[in-house]
């Protein structure tokens, strides 16, 4: 990945629809930060309504839910990826067209939109058994060829610190024992929450908020969008950030820069 800059810098945002989110903040937002690579989430596109537009980006590549209107991720990139796969190389999680992987020379790019347990915790037991532990195998996998940035919404506040009130959300979609213990998982074997490993202590930084009860205005929120990166890219981390005055969404964008090989 060339370019004059010193560090490569990347940006993860659950939209929340795509168009949607162009009728907002989605068109300045990306002109005016223009990072080295884009990844989206919930982009809710069919392939009859794929922006035109390239964003400022040659590399583009969708991957749609077989359902319209629903769930999708996107990466946007300046250089051309090496290689391109989808959904975790494993077709049991194929459909939903979650997960995205571009393979640079110096990483691999992971973008996934993690299924939400929903409110009666009905696809809990999928989350759990199936799709948790399959993409842990799967970065694991990756990482024995090079280092891995595992970035998106993964749909679970890990620790207490991560959302606004822990306590009466302690059976809720999103911070189950469960859910939690499958983050802990991923980081047991050596990868690192960027924002954790360079903020441990900062309190009410949130990437989702409900629309319900001015809940954003509050700062009532979750932290459950992340950049994840293998042990071996810790001394690259030299910022991780979230930018919760970027409106357009629930969601709002978060951001990892590491330092160029």
């Amino acid at each position: 990945m060339s370019s004059q800059n010193s560090t490569i810098e990347m940006i993860s945002w659950n939209v929340n629809g795509l168009r949607a989110c162009r009728k907002k903040n989605f068109d300045s937002f990306v002109s005016d930060k223009s990072p080295d690579l884009l990844c989206l989430q919930e982009i809710k596109l069919n392939s009859e309504v794929i922006p035109e537009d390239d964003f400022g980006y040659p590399y583009r590549h969708y991957h749609l839910a077989e359902k319209k209107g629903y769930s999708g991720t996107a990466i946007f990139s300046k250089t051309e990826p090496l290689s391109i796969r989808e959904d975790l190389s494993d077709p049991k999680h194929g459909g939903e067209g979650r997960g995205i992987t571009f393979e640079f020379d110096g990483f691999y790019l992971v973008n996934v939109y993690v299924p939400n347990s929903k409110g009666d915790l009905s696809r809990l037991p999928y989350r759990y058994d199936s799709w948790d532990p399959d993409l842990k195998d799967y970065v694991i996998e990756l990482r024995q060829s090079k280092p891995v940035v595992l970035c998106g919404d993964l749909n679970v506040a890990h620790q207490e610190i991560d959302l606004a009130n822990p306590k009466t959300n302690r059976n809720s979609a999103g911070f189950t024992d469960k859910e939690r213990e499958g983050f802990s998982n991923l980081l047991a074997e050596g990868f690192l929450d960027t924002f954790r490993h360079l903020h441990p202590d900062v309190e009410g930084a949130y990437s989702w908020w409900s629309y319900r009860a001015g809940a954003r205005a509050r700062n009532v929120g979750w932290r459950i969008d992340y950049f994840v990166v293998s042990d071996d890219l810790a001394t690259s981390i030299r910022d991780a950030y979230i930018l919760p005055e970027i409106d357009g969404s629930d969601h709002c964008p978060v951001g990892l820069s590491i330092a160029r090989a």
